[in-house]
């Protein structure tokens, strides 16, 4: 017996239904984007390995273990399966000289890939969306970034109860985090007996991922290391406070979470997250920050930068709980019919209704009128065109409403696209109810 194939664990199948939502949400999100000024851009699923060793770094686990490589039989090159987006974008800005005319705000959806233990929330193959804004310095930039997360979370209807919560903090500049580091691996090595392996792993190579660990029998050490925030500067802090302002300003509750840190050198000042309760250990819904060392650190000239990526699985694990957010497309117009004349008119109908902008479902198959009534109410459509034989013979069709109590009118075909363009998008009075 031939064994069944199936998809690879973690890497899901998205079937019509869903992937209806998915489509549904993603124009929203189109829509909302461009509001803010942001255009599209689309990098390959394929990059040079080095890409991701230089941007996320060599020693970070997604570049130790997570990361898709493999080496091209044709020319013996490195390559990995892109494990997230901000990398790929910043290689893309640089290869093309986007910057030489000014800042650039740009926005990119798809697929990432990293290999890890799937489970809810987390997935070899998930799919991101993200934003960077590449060439602005300030701290209005990054407040906005994070205002237009909470203008999407009313959009999408996720702000009520603290479904989503917002927290923030400042990684400074490089010389601020080189002293915290150093203090910060002092303080580690004087209770190195009570670090987990993978602390202990981190300790010399990535100290600030620590700050951020899970294991609770490490929380009590965490709360008594040295913060970050108390070695600040005065530029530091005054970009950290402009931040704060803006979000006062915009009435957007926060809170500051001094353990909330980013582990590679290019991170700088903002960093921010939108967290849940409602999808269990992987809470977070939106990470993102300032990573003004990343251009010079792919090479190009040093530039300012800001950016953020949300997970579209999490996002739409938080939807499903909203009954009615994102409804199945239905069909304005059902086409049933019955005989080969019939057959004929039917798709010259719907051609006609299509050319107006209606989506129309012609149905296939055969089957009595009676079945494909059936199949008509279960659409969702708010009209059946009806053509039989009595209609193929006159050239025309009848007119039913679906979702009303009203009578049904026989209506010649080159008065069709009328007829339905009234009934779908004014007021009809020849429907008159019962």
């Amino acid at each position: 017996m031939s064994q069944t194939l199936q998809a690879i664990r973690g890497m899901n199948d998205i079937l019509p239904a869903e992937a209806e939502r998915w489509e549904a949400f993603e124009e929203l999100v189109r829509d909302w984007l461009t509001a803010y000024g942001y255009r599209p851009i689309r990098m390959p699923l394929v990059e040079a390995t080095p890409l991701f060793a230089r941007a996320i770094g060599a020693v970070t686990d997604i570049v130790e273990k997570e990361m898709y490589s493999f080496t091209d039989s044709l020319n013996g090159e490195q390559l990995t399966l892109r494990p997230e987006g901000t990398a790929s974008c910043v290689r893309a800005v640089l290869q093309h000289n986007l910057l030489y005319d000014g800042p650039k705000r740009l926005w990119y959806m798809g697929p990432m890939f990293r290999h890890e233990r799937p489970q809810k929330g987390r997935y070899r193959q998930f799919h991101q969306f993200g934003i960077e804004a590449l060439g602005l310095a300030g701290p209005d930039i990054d407040a906005e970034q994070i205002i237009m997360c909470a203008r999407l979370w009313d959009d999408l209807g996720l702000n009520g109860d603290g479904n989503i919560k917002l927290e923030i903090n400042s990684l400074g500049e490089a010389e601020e985090r080189a002293r915290h580091r150093a203090d910060l691996v002092t303080y580690l090595e004087r209770h190195t007996d009570q670090l987990d392996e993978e602390a202990k792993r981190r300790l010399h190579t990535n100290p600030l991922r620590i700050l951020d660990t899970k294991n609770p029998a490490l929380q009590a050490l965490v709360e008594g290391a040295p913060k970050l925030i108390d070695y600040l500067g005065e530029n530091s802090l005054k970009h950290f406070e402009g931040v704060q302002q803006l979000l006062k300003d915009a009435v957007i509750p926060y809170r500051i979470n001094p353990r909330l840190v980013r582990g590679l050198d290019y991170y700088n000042l903002t960093v921010f997250e939108w967290v849940t309760e409602q999808l269990g250990a992987q809470g977070t819904v939106c990470a993102g920050g300032r990573y003004d060392g990343l251009v010079a650190q792919l090479g190009g000239k040093p530039a300012p930068a800001c950016g953020f990526a949300m997970g579209i699985e999490r996002l739409m694990a938080l939807l499903e709980a909203k009954e009615g957010f994102i409804e199945p497309p239905a069909p304005d117009v059902y086409v049933v019919h019955q005989g080969e004349a019939a057959q004929r008119l039917a798709f010259r109908a719907a051609e006609m209704l299509r050319n107006t902008g209606c989506a129309v479902f012609t149905h296939m198959g055969g089957g009595s009128f009676k079945s494909q009534f059936k199949r008509a109410d279960a659409s969702g459509a708010q009209l059946a065109v009806i053509i039989g034989d009595d209609e193929a013979a006159a050239n025309a069709v009848t007119l039913k409403p679906l979702r009303v109590d009203a009578e049904q009118q026989r209506v010649p075909l080159e008065d069709l696209a009328d007829r339905v363009g009234d009934w779908l998008y004014g007021t009809d009075e020849e429907f008159d109810e019962e």
